[in-house]
């Protein structure tokens, strides 16, 4: 994937003036390169058969970048059980380095590519629309990590279910997205794997670690909430970096949630922050999962063009297996036989996801247009895919 996370290829600099245009003239890509109406479906079904999705490149790029965004949020999930455990429960104050971390990454590029004029440009037409994503992601980590301080992960776990529910149903209005079969099947299959994790944390206790106030109610509320927050938060970013550069939406995103972040720190964590407990094994904890939420945030732009919020969601559930395999050395856990078997399950459930797929997959947007001439040329998308057919994603 190198270095294309944070940047966009382009043939020459940004247009300051045309920030609020069409992508492809933000890009500097060239108007006489037009995308010909059969080329697309050319290229979509240049392979026949159930199978063909699984024969591209593509296909085994979402599935290894699936796993590794389970490994990242398995990691931060952790560090939140960490900090819980030793007395440390400051929800909003622990995420705010994240969109710190972002915002100087990614912010100083946009302002280097498009300059302050062009940026002051961006905030005019495009910040409200970034305001909402951030706020939405926002929120979704406040109450996930508050969730944390009543909860159990089991329960939380279960409940982030609902986060791929709203996904399903938000896309299928707002964005006119239209489930296959295979994709119902491939969701349930990948639930039912997920059963299986939860049954097997049932039976031996895995999860009972994390218990902190006894207030379990509380604790699921928060959860559903947060679940809601980052159901609508992943299909407002899929939408936004399907038309934007990964560099500008990630650091729209970190701009904006560190003003509200902060803010939110500061009215709801200053007695949290008081009473934290604060020493050096803490402040590894924050780095850690600063550093793995700071790479999640990068990776999950490209899994939203190449695939969907959909399968980002699903490809999330065998962060319950990592969990525990990370789990046997930092809180001594044990693997229980079933495990295996659900971890398998879920994967299956990947591949009925994409049976009878096209080449193109889902990385073909039907809010873009049919040729995709509303979206934007990047990395990942189908786009670039029909202009520069050489590339590998």
């Amino acid at each position: 994937m190198d270095d294309k996370t944070a940047v966009e290829t382009t043939t020459r600099a940004p247009d300051i003036s045309k920030v609020n245009a069409p992508a492809s003239e933000v890009h500097g890509v060239p108007e006489a390169i037009a995308v010909h109406e059969t080329d697309i479906d050319e290229i979509d079904e240049s392979k026949k058969g159930w199978w063909a999705f699984f024969t591209t490149r593509s296909f085994w790029i979402v599935l290894v970048l699936g796993q590794v965004l389970a490994l990242c949020i398995t990691a931060t999930n952790t560090f939140s059980s960490l900090l819980v455990n030793v007395g440390t429960s400051i929800p909003a104050f622990q995420t705010f380095f994240n969109y710190v971390l972002l915002n100087i990454i990614y912010t100083s590029y946009t302002i280097y590519r498009y300059g302050f004029k062009g940026y002051a440009k961006l905030l005019l037409s495009w910040g409200w629309k970034y305001i909402i994503l951030s706020f939405l992601d926002v929120e979704g980590n406040y109450f996930t990590v508050l969730a944390y301080r009543y909860g159990t992960i089991l329960s939380i776990q279960l409940i982030n279910f609902w986060a791929i529910v709203i996904v399903v149903i938000v896309s299928f209005l707002f964005l006119h997205v239209r489930y296959h079969w295979s994709q119902v099947a491939g969701i349930l299959v990948c639930i039912g794997g997920f059963g299986i994790l939860l049954g097997s944390d049932h039976i031996t206790g895995n999860n009972s670690y994390s218990v902190s106030s006894g207030d379990l109610l509380k604790g699921d509320l928060f959860a559903l909430l947060g679940a809601t927050f980052y159901g609508l938060s992943n299909v407002a970013e899929e939408y936004l970096v399907s038309q934007r550069p990964l560099y500008e939406v990630v650091g729209q995103l970190g701009f904006w949630g560190m003003i509200i972040n902060g803010a939110q720190a500061g009215i709801f964590d200053r007695s949290s922050f008081r009473t934290a407990t604060w020493n050096g094994a803490v402040g590894g904890y924050l780095v850690g999962y600063t550093l793995c939420l700071t790479i999640f945030y990068s990776l999950a732009p490209i899994m939203f063009r190449l695939a969907s919020a959909a399968f980002f969601n699903i490809s999330l559930l065998t962060g319950n297996f990592w969990g525990v395999i990370v789990g046997v050395k930092v809180l001594h856990l044990t693997i229980h036989w079933m495990y295996p078997i659900a971890f398998v399950v879920i994967m299956i459930g990947h591949f009925v996801y994409y049976l009878g797929k096209k080449v193109l997959g889902e990385s073909r947007k039907p809010w873009l247009g049919h040729n995709q001439e509303d979206g934007v040329d990047g990395v990942g998308t189908a786009r670039r895919r029909v202009e520069r057919g050489d590339v590998i994603v």
